[in-house]
């Protein structure tokens, strides 16, 4: 069973942009099932490791801090990005 994950994150619907998609992240997996209270309905576990998330300039710079720490880790490779080129007239061609 692994104790991380790491990967790229994704770009985010709501914007257009790709500012935050070039750093790697490493978020640790769910060690405990998450329980609903019976008064309220909220969701809740004990395991608050889902909870951090840590950042990395590279790939090697997370593996590093993983190995370092004893984790067991998988990567995500992310998928490859293409543009495709378009143009304001596309959106009138019948």
């Amino acid at each position: 069973m692994t104790d991380v994950r790491i990967f790229q994150p994704s770009k985010t619907a709501m914007q257009s942009g790709r500012r935050k998609t070039h750093r790697w992240m490493l978020q640790f997996e769910p060690d405990a099932p998450k329980v609903t209270d019976p008064l309220m309905g909220w969701i809740g576990s004990a395991d608050t490791r889902t909870q951090l998330r840590l950042t990395f300039a590279s790939r090697e710079q997370a593996v590093a801090f993983a190995e370092r720490n004893g984790l067991s880790y998988v990567v995500q490779e992310p998928n490859p990005f293409h543009v495709r080129p378009k143009s304001y007239a596309e959106n009138f061609r019948a």
